[in-house]
């Protein structure tokens, strides 16, 4: 087995996802926000679809976030339950009914077309998950009692409040303890905090990390380390200095078994050149998914969910790191083929793309 993963037998979940969960508004097909007389009504998060995606692939799953018990709150229970992603462990917080202690996130997305990038709007003030305190979870009875094999989280939730960087500084030390894989997204987000913050903060939590997902910014901002031959707008990135760079955090952190990242060119709002690479440490081997070129996107947001989900998914399954980069790269690219952020990916698709098949007609 490339991971040490804990047997299916001894855990209740295959994966769990600790992150913030939000209800996203959206224009319907690229309309613009400011004109919009109605607005589309979806569900996601960054780690929160991880969860998702890995249940529709048929895995026991389930996600840790705040909630509120209000309507906005209910949307989201009832999207991760239709799923299958279980979320009893998730705080309900009260609702005082003007949302000043506590409420459910909203980010308002446009989806780009063109020239037109997609754009994303938070208003995720005061959240429930921003306002989740170590002590709202039992994680003791969740990792030594019902066992999981896999934790996904990531720097969005890290970043939200000084809260929420306490519970992933007592959660990670303790799914490490407990023989679970960890992977960590880096996901650096500039609206939610700075660089010299996501160092200082996710440095110390890299020693519990199995796997590290993250693009070239990602790693400069969260984590410090730069990039050789790479223009300041990063639109130029030498492959090798890249994996260079790679080797460089792995040799500092000997903990690392896996990194990740996915490798995007943007030609126009609507189609990209998508691929991924994955790099092992045990063996020093770098494997690349398959290429993309010219793939058109419905919408681009959650693609990175995507990868990080097939991936986990297939090393969960007892697969090869190249079947690994495969699966999390094909993934990828199928989820943004469809509206909003989540899965709606089956497996069998999921196969079937990342084998190499055709988009010929399925009759």
């Amino acid at each position: 087995m490339t991971l040490p993963i804990r047997p299916a037998s001894e855990c209740r979940y295959d994966l769990i996802s600790l992150g913030e969960c939000m209800v996203r508004l959206s224009p319907p097909g690229s309309g613009r926000l400011e004109f919009a007389n109605s607005l589309e009504v979806w569900v996601g998060g960054g780690e929160y679809n991880v969860s998702y995606a890995l249940s529709r692939l048929g895995l026991r799953t389930g996600w840790v976030g705040g909630l509120v018990d209000n309507p906005l709150g209910e949307i989201v229970r009832r999207h991760a339950m239709s799923g299958g992603v279980d979320c009893s462990y998730a705080p309900v917080m009260p609702y005082d009914g003007v949302g000043r202690d506590c409420r459910m996130g909203l980010n308002f997305t446009e989806v780009g077309a063109g020239p037109r990038a997609s754009v994303t709007l938070y208003d995720r003030g005061h959240s429930a998950t921003s306002k989740m305190k170590p002590e709202d979870v039992d994680w003791e009875k969740l990792f030594k009692q019902d066992g999981v094999r896999w934790l996904h989280t990531g720097g969005i939730f890290t970043c939200l409040s000084e809260h929420t960087r306490k519970v992933a500084a007592e959660v990670l030390k303790l799914a490490n303890e407990s023989g679970t894989i960890v992977s960590y997204d880096l996901n650096f987000r500039s609206k939610l905090w700075s660089s010299e913050e996501a160092i200082a903060t996710t440095r110390p939590l890299v020693p519990y990390i199995d796997c590290l997902i993250g693009n070239e910014e990602d790693f400069q901002s969260v984590l410090g380390y730069e990039i050789e031959g790479v223009n300041e707008g990063l639109s130029d990135l030498p492959i090798e200095s890249y994996k260079a760079m790679v080797r460089r955090v792995a040799g500092d952190y000997s903990n690392l078994k896996i990194v990740g990242t996915t490798l995007r060119e943007v030609v126009s709002a609507g189609v990209n050149n998508w691929s991924a690479i994955l790099y092992h440490a045990a063996t020093d081997i770098f494997y690349q998914g398959p290429e993309f070129e010219g793939m058109e996107i419905e919408d681009r947001v959650g693609g990175g969910d995507g990868f990080a989900s097939g991936f986990a998914y297939a090393f969960l399954e007892g697969a090869e790191p190249q079947e690994a980069v495969n699966l999390g790269t094909a993934h990828g690219a199928l989820l943004q083929t469809t509206r909003g952020d989540t899965s709606q990916i089956t497996l069998k698709e999921l196969r079937h793309v990342a084998g190499g098949g055709s988009a010929r007609i399925n009759r």
